[in-house]
């Protein structure tokens, strides 16, 4: 019996393929380069796919009642952990102000 699996944060610089793009987020290329790389090494396991219940990166409606919130509630929910999501999103090396970029982007927000 043979078994793949494939997990965003498993290297490669590749993106998934997508039809749908948050309006103004960067191209999939721009996602898993260095800059964004925090984001295809943690975020993306469970916000590419919604796993958990997490909001799918670029799908707006699924951002909203969140961003109704605010993005500092979000930030902190992103930092101490909320609901099924761990404290830290498994990013251990992200900064405060990563969680606020890496937030921006996923909820297609400036």
């Amino acid at each position: 019996m043979f078994v793949c699996c494939g997990i965003a944060s498993c290297g490669g610089t590749e993106a998934p393929a997508t039809d749908e793009t948050a309006a103004g987020a960067p191209a999939p290329q721009a996602v898993f380069a260095p800059p964004m790389s925090k984001w295809a090494r943690n975020c993306a396991l469970c916000h590419v796919n919604g796993e958990g219940g997490a909001p799918r990166a670029g799908h707006r409606d699924e951002w909203q009642a969140r961003l109704a919130q605010g993005e500092d509630v979000m930030i902190e929910h992103g930092i101490t952990g909320y609901n099924k999501m761990p404290p830290l999103g498994y990013c251990m090396e992200c900064s405060r102000e990563d969680f606020r970029a890496l937030t921006r982007f996923m909820a297609g927000t400036p």
